[in-house]
């Protein structure tokens, strides 16, 4: 049993509600699908806690953005991530400095864990492709040549911070919508992406936290309350950051 937490953001207060209910759970291995900074005001605590907490951790588009350089950001996101390549530089404490940068410049782009494959973006583009639900309708030759990259019985990715499962038909179901809602069971013969929502930043109108457990091949979708009005508050209070990144939060945008 492991938990897939994804997209935290720099949210500290939604990591945090996050991985207290991963404890009372009692979940002990944690796979991380990147984006640990990047928008929020606490990278440096993030970046921290899952440190300590995780078993592995991927390297998102975010957590790239702060080692080397934005690409093809949007300004928010571009100020967003100055910001907290600021914030980690000027940490004066030089051993939680330097730990933090070693940190972050040696996230895989991808890993098999438990006979699974995990990235952040897609099987293709580990660390900047998005796979949008509309793509079943839009751009089905994108999901199946993803499809083709990878063998295990399911891949794992974040990105989107739209949680739901993706099938090779192709097709998307969110969690509500799967036989049982909110839980999906892999099969021996499957073949499917599932994306389990964003810890930090959710975009599927649901303002909750997200993440999810596997257990014994059972994928369980799960939403967590936590105080996302002091996040919105601590986001307003810095000037760097776009009010935007702390006003979406309420509408889980």
């Amino acid at each position: 049993m492991f938990a897939i937490i994804s997209d935290i953001h720099s949210n500290i207060e939604a990591l945090t509600a996050v991985l207290n209910d991963i404890d009372a759970r009692g979940v002990e291995h944690i796979v991380c699908l990147g984006d640990v900074v990047g928008y929020g005001a606490n990278p440096r605590e993030c970046v921290d806690l899952l440190i300590e907490r995780c078993e592995m951790v991927i390297c998102g588009n975010h957590d790239q953005a702060v080692f080397y350089e934005p690409y093809n950001f949007n300004l928010g996101a571009e100020r967003a991530c100055y910001w907290t390549r600021q914030m980690l530089e000027d940490e004066p404490n030089k051993v939680l400095r330097d730990r933090r940068w070693d940190f972050l410049g040696k996230l895989p782009a991808r890993a098999v864990y438990e006979g699974m494959l995990f990235v952040h973006g897609s099987p293709r583009r580990p660390v900047n492709e998005y796979l949008f639900a509309d793509d079943v309708y839009t751009n089905p030759n994108k999901l199946m040549a993803n499809f083709e990259r990878f063998s295990e019985v399911a891949c794992f990715v974040g990105h989107t911070h739209v949680p739901g499962v993706f099938v090779d038909d192709p097709y998307f179901e969110a969690p509500d919508e799967l036989a049982e809602p909110g839980l999906y069971e892999i099969a021996e013969d499957d073949k499917v992406v599932i994306n389990v929502g964003s810890v930090g930043q959710p975009r599927d109108r649901d303002p909750r936290a997200a993440y999810g457990i596997v257990d014994e091949g059972r994928v369980e979708f799960i939403r967590v309350e936590y105080d996302i009005e002091q996040t919105v508050r601590k986001i307003l209070d810095t000037p760097e950051l776009d009010d935007f990144l702390g006003h979406r939060l309420l509408e889980g945008r």
